[in-house]
């Protein structure tokens, strides 16, 4: 029985898909239907948490190709307490620890605070992406009072909050301290006042600020006794009770989370449920990225790999593809993935012009496509193996983008040129410049391919002639029982990472004989 397709035929049209039916036997209006993803305010934001808005934003581009309206949330979480100071960022922070970041000074002088800084680094990379959002502030939510009525149910039923969170996932401190957060009136810090009792007819929360254990160290607290407005940004919720409070005040339909937050989404969803009386929306768990050594990244560990990094050396296309490809599995990622992303962006672009046969997979890559592309109908583009542009940039360091181009017109490569190519031979410079030519060669040759390999190493140390070698690549495929057409394959892999790449006579005269003969050397000695 053939599978049945849905949408576009990708991960997000089957999650679309499913949230449809899911609020269909809600009963809920589908007039519109809201997405969120949380931005975190408290650290360098990395690919990771662009991953959340990114995959979110997706989801919103198939449900509107489902023919429903839809609308991505991106929250601020920065009424959150800076709990350590990121690597690299001012040690005068350490001041700071335990304050919202909302009331923390940027330290780069660009922005009305910290948090608001860490934010807009996320926003720009989302609109560098082309991503469309709805922008909603932490700070904002709580000054403005729009979860009154969320916050005072919660406190109301805080005692049996308290217990089923102690059942749900082994923490009693609820038990004892109301799930919220006061920023205490003296010390200006949040965390460290423990909130025991909530005046219904006031809305307000007294609180004794008695101190907290942040990562191993106690913040002591400064003993002052006061009370909190719900109505103000006088405090603001726990995670293990706050998602509940936006989804059902910003109506949210869907929301993906890391497994480090499974606990907070599982006491969430209850809570939605159960207290607030509002069918928690649809979520989907995604593994965290990891780094090549296999560690977590974090904001405060030192090894954040940035959007704003990779789009110094990537198109905005290859960074969508890398978090569009799938969502469930860990991911390891480093700057080195770049080049294969910007030439696996090509192939597929290739696939979707070239390949119209209606079998699953060709389906899939062709919507994964759209979807990188913000389901926009756009034209080819040129495709140049990425490595190749790096080779050629490094050669020269004036004048680079003529030099470059007038090597791909000697080649044969391209007939026009416009601004895509050249942005993409800047970002070949910009890796030049950083790394250099050096890349990770990962290419299993058997003995023929080896021999074959060592015959050309052989013809470039004794001749000079470009036709002559050139020609003889032909005579040393045949020799070694291999079809001239995969020997050329083979050479462009090992020197530019591609199945395919310029006449290789002119391009071994422009890189110099030496160089080609050491990247060769490299992988059959």
């Amino acid at each position: 029985m053939e599978a049945r397709i849905i949408g576009r035929g990708t991960w997000l049209d089957k999650l679309a898909y499913e949230i449809i039916e899911r609020e269909k036997r809600q009963g809920r209006s589908l007039d519109l239907i809201r997405v969120e993803s949380g931005l975190g305010a408290s650290g360098i934001p990395h690919i990771g948490s662009l991953g959340d808005a990114v995959r979110a934003y997706g989801v919103k581009l198939a449900l509107e190709n489902l023919g429903y309206r839809s609308e991505l949330i991106a929250y601020s979480d920065d009424m959150d307490g800076l709990r350590k100071v990121p690597h690299g960022l001012p040690e005068w922070l350490n001041d700071y620890i335990a304050k919202p970041v909302s009331s923390i000074p940027d330290p780069f002088n660009c922005h009305d605070s910290y948090g608001m800084h860490m934010s807009s680094m996320l926003l720009d990379a989302l609109d560098r992406l082309d991503i469309k959002y709805r922008f909603q502030r932490g700070i904002d939510t709580y000054k403005q009072g729009l979860m009154i009525n969320e916050i005072d149910t919660i406190l109301k039923n805080a005692s049996l909050i308290g217990a089923k969170i102690e059942e749900l996932v082994s923490q009693d401190k609820f038990k004892n301290i109301l799930p919220y957060f006061p920023v205490c009136k003296n010390c200006k810090r949040i965390y460290v006042a423990e909130a025991y009792k909530y005046i219904e007819d006031e809305k307000k929360v007294m609180y004794r600020c008695t101190g907290t254990t942040i990562r191993n160290r106690f913040i002591e607290g400064c003993n002052y006794e006061g009370e909190a407005d719900i109505r103000r940004d006088d405090g603001k919720l726990s995670w293990k009770v706050e998602f509940a409070s936006r989804w059902r005040r910003f109506d949210v339909r869907f929301e993906a989370y890391g497994k480090d937050i499974a606990d907070s989404v599982k006491v969430n969803d209850w809570i939605s449920d159960n207290i607030l009386h509002y069918p928690h929306p649809m979520h989907v768990k995604y593994e965290m990225f990891l780094d090549k050594g296999g560690k977590k990244i974090s904001k405060s560990a030192g090894n954040v790999f940035t959007p704003q990094v990779w789009l110094r050396y990537g198109s905005p296309q290859s960074l969508l593809l890398l978090l569009y490809k799938r969502i469930a599995g860990t991911r390891n990622i480093s700057i080195e993935d770049i080049p294969k992303l910007m030439d696996e962006y090509d192939m597929l672009e290739e696939h979707y012009f070239s390949n119209k046969s209606n079998d699953m997979k060709s389906i899939k890559m062709r919507g994964l496509y759209e979807y990188i592309n913000n389901l926009k109908v756009r034209s080819a583009s040129i495709h140049i193996p990425y490595q190749l542009l790096i080779n050629l940039a490094s050669l020269v360091k004036e004048d680079r983008e003529e030099f470059v181009i007038k090597r791909l017109q000697k080649y044969g490569m391209i007939k026009e040129v416009n601004e895509e190519l050249k942005n993409r031979i800047r970002l070949a410079s910009n890796w030049a410049d950083d790394f250099g030519v050096k890349r990770e060669l990962n290419i299993s040759l058997n003995e023929n391919e080896i021999n074959a390999i060592k015959g050309l190493i052989n013809v470039l140390k004794n001749e000079n002639d470009i036709k002559i070698i050139q020609s003889s690549i032909f005579d040393i495929a045949k020799s070694n029982n291999i079809e001239p057409k995969e020997f050329f394959r083979i050479i462009y892999n090992i020197l530019l990472g591609s199945d395919k790449g310029p006449r290789l006579g002119n391009y071994i005269s422009d890189m110099g004989k030496e160089k080609v003969i050491r990247e060769l050397e490299s992988i059959s000695s």
